[in-house]
């Protein structure tokens, strides 16, 4: 346990390591496996987790941003590295620099990436299968023309998104995948026919959703250790992760209350008994959520403990009433396991009103980062 740090997450490397091996499995042989680590990773670090995953053979990374990418280049990644959130046009440079791959997500940007440089540029094109957000909706012609016209840039992938892949009580899945691969045919017809496709994150790996697994897919959730619920009559999840993250906060003073004592901004919380409370060295600008307040959870000294009042900027409180024991210095879990008790991320999501991916990419960069085998 990390001694001089107030606030702090420990990542275990081998779970990711198995993670990211259990996607492998479930994507099936051939398939090849895009690790995403934006967002740092999810709150992980997405250095030290491109350096795991690429020691397990990842052959892929995605990022967000070129300045993601950037990143991780400096720090030595030599694997491919997808940047997919879309490229400004003061990073086209650093596209090249950096060897870094673009998705385009307009048939009018692929000319932009024209240059005279020897090599022709790997693209990605998004296409926009029913999500409607990024992505193009051109006709398989007006693509093939664009990429005809632009003869320093080659067409590598073909990529879309989901936008429902766990739920299916809706059609929009299937929809999409049928879109996508009208899409591929079209283009097909055209003469134009990109080396990899790939358009299945987490969820539709889990589900094994027919058709989705193409022959590369982009695991991000799942390789922190978490899988979205399924809605609706799904098949059973073929992924099992763990979490590779747990986080703690160390107690700054233990106090005894009497009944009737307010606590906090506004007194939201007044004892109703005598109780012993902790005052936390986390708040809501270390990540813990202010719709924790007066009722989420945390774990000290192996019992769930109850957030006391609103949670402030830097301070939570919380009742240890079921830990006397506990004093200032002692360590509380925010997020993992103590004994048989456990909170991961999509139980903070569902009692603050939000979904994992936020509890985990909420955790501020001062909370320190420590990693373990």
């Amino acid at each position: 346990m990390p001694q001089n740090a107030r606030c702090y997450v420990e990542i275990s490397r081998s779970r990711i390591a198995s993670n990211y091996r259990a996607v492998c499995a479930a994507a099936g042989f051939g398939v090849q496996v895009m690790g995403v680590v934006k967002a740092d990773a999810y709150g992980h670090g997405s250095i030290e987790v491109s350096r795991i995953l690429t020691a397990e053979g990842a052959r892929w990374l995605a990022v967000s941003s070129v300045d993601e990418g950037v990143t991780l280049r400096r720090a030595g990644i030599d694997c491919r590295i997808l940047v997919m959130a879309g490229v400004m046009p003061w990073e086209r440079d650093a596209i090249r620099e950096f060897r870094l791959t673009p998705t385009v997500h307009s048939i009018g940007e692929i000319a932009q990436f024209q240059s005279s440089a020897s090599q022709p540029l790997n693209i990605h094109l998004k296409i926009d299968t029913g999500m409607n957000r990024l992505g193009t909706h051109a006709a398989a012609e007006e693509i093939a023309r664009a990429i005809t016209d632009a003869p320093g840039v080659r067409l590598e992938g073909l990529m879309s998104h989901f936008a429902s892949a766990a739920d299916f009580t809706s059609q929009q899945t299937d929809e999409q995948i049928r879109r996508f691969n009208e899409t591929i045919s079209a283009l097909e017809a055209w003469g134009v026919r990109p080396t990899v496709t790939h358009c299945a994150s987490t969820n539709a790996i889990a589900y094994a959703r027919p058709g989705a697994a193409k022959p590369l897919v982009r695991p991000g959730h799942a390789i922190y250790g978490y899988v979205s619920l399924a809605r609706g009559n799904a098949p059973a999840c073929a992924l099992r992760v763990e979490p590779a993250l747990s986080w703690k906060a160390r107690i700054i003073t233990v106090k005894d209350l009497p009944a009737g004592a307010r606590v906090g901004y506004g007194g939201t919380f007044v004892t109703a008994a005598p109780m012993r409370i902790a005052v936390l060295a986390a708040g809501y600008a270390d990540g813990i959520s202010h719709r924790l307040s007066n009722k989420g959870k945390v774990i000290a000294g192996g019992q769930l403990a109850p957030i006391l009042g609103k949670v402030s900027m830097d301070l939570t409180t919380i009742d240890i009433s079921a830990s006397p024991h506990l004093n200032a210095g002692d360590a509380v879990t925010l997020l993992g396991r103590e004994g048989d008790v456990s909170l991961d991320a999509q139980q903070i999501a569902q009692t603050a009103g939000t979904i994992s991916y936020n509890v985990l990419c909420g955790i501020s960069a001062r909370v320190k980062r420590f990693y373990v085998d």
